[in-house]
């Protein structure tokens, strides 16, 4: 019997040492499923609140006063003397059309207008013999010194020299609107400002033929712009005349402007169904015709989930958020995103009322670890 137990002692020894080892690793399987805890990081509960109910409407930035210089006659360019960014004064020459036919108008003018003159001035002298000659036949006359007919043929001298003065001086008035005429369409030739501004676009050059109505500069008044915004027909209710609204300029480091509304047009846009508010914007020598800006109409208040932007972890061009579940261990999550409000931003979708979430992650991969709250 001794003999049998004695052979039997190294099976037992390997069936307790199986056993030994079994519980060794099922010991480590569960260490390996505690997750890591992380310790000192803030958590916070999201809850609703009420914020603002912005109605945003985009539009364009444009110069308030816009004007095309364009030629009123037909001419071939001689010269150009402004160009695109260049600041001009009101009556400043910015092209040149050739004068060389109104500048011979002009001379024609000028030398009817001084043959006139003279006429006018022989036609005077005519007349001033004609009334004195009229005088002394009128003394001789009563004194029945001259005969009737005599009197007679003397009145009707001065009647003709009275004629010819009254049309030296229509002939006199003609040739000066003649000679008006000619100096304007002389004037005509020079391309002139408007108004104090910008040369935003140059439309002709050198040796163009110009032709009335055709224009040749573009010029934006640089001290006043405004915000061309449109606004649904369904939201025209919020928009008011003469109110002050916010105005965001994306392309200028989101520039936030006090704008006021200066105009609705009455009329709507048939293809789209909107409205063209015309907002007024403070000065600002970065505004520029044609950027793109955001204006803000109040509509009262809403509700909505505002959590910190410390919060948002970016993945790509994905956000989320590291959400703790009832073992306070955090998971990531990816969530919709609205617009920024000061340090905190909207939750749109991903995210209930009430569930907690790592308020600053930072750079920490916190995905399946346990918090320890701070």
């Amino acid at each position: 019997m001794n003999r049998v137990n004695t052979k039997r002692r190294p099976s037992v020894l390997v069936l307790l040492a199986a056993v030994s080892l079994a519980g060794c690793s099922t010991e480590q399987s569960r260490t390996a499923l505690l997750p890591e805890t992380v310790r000192n990081i803030p958590v916070l509960t999201a809850q609703q609140a009420n914020v603002p109910d912005v109605l945003e409407a985009v539009g364009t930035v444009r110069a308030a006063q816009t004007s095309d210089a364009a030629s009123q006659m037909m001419g071939n360019i001689v010269e150009i003397r402004a160009h695109e960014g260049d600041h001009v004064q009101r009556g400043q020459v910015l092209a040149v059309i050739d004068d060389s036919q109104p500048r011979a108008a002009v001379d024609r003018s000028t030398a009817a207008d001084l043959a006139a003159q003279q006429q006018l001035v022989g036609a005077e002298s005519d007349l001033a013999l004609a009334e004195s000659t009229l005088k002394r036949y009128q003394t001789l006359f009563e004194k029945k010194s001259v005969s009737p007919q005599e009197f007679d043929e003397v009145k009707a001298r001065r009647q003709a020299a009275l004629a010819r003065r009254d049309m030296a001086k229509a002939g006199q008035a003609q040739a000066q609107a003649a000679l008006s005429q000619a100096r304007t369409s002389l004037d005509y030739t020079r391309i002139r400002a408007p108004f104090d501004g910008l040369v935003t676009e140059k439309k002709a050059d050198s040796g163009t033929l110009a032709s009335p109505g055709m224009a040749i500069f573009t010029i934006e008044d640089v001290r006043r712009y405004r915000l061309e915004a449109t606004v649904n027909e369904n939201d025209l209710q919020y928009v008011r005349t003469g109110e002050q609204v916010s105005v965001v300029i994306d392309a200028l480091d989101n520039l936030g402007l006090k704008g006021k509304v200066v105009q609705i047009v009455p009329a709507a846009d048939a293809a789209s169904r909107t409205f063209l508010v015309k907002i007024d914007l403070p000065t600002d020598t970065r505004l520029r015709s044609g950027l793109f800006g955001r204006a803000q109409f109040s509509r009262g208040e809403r509700q909505a989930l505002l959590i910190p932007r410390s919060a948002v972890v970016e993945r790509g061009q994905l956000q989320g958020i590291y959400v703790l579940d009832q073992n306070k261990v955090a998971s990531l999550r990816y969530i919709t995103l609205g617009k920024p409000s000061g340090a905190e931003v909207e939750v749109l979708a991903g995210l209930q009322d009430g569930e907690r979430l790592v308020a600053k992650p930072g750079a920490v991969d916190l995905n399946g670890k346990r918090i320890e709250v701070q």
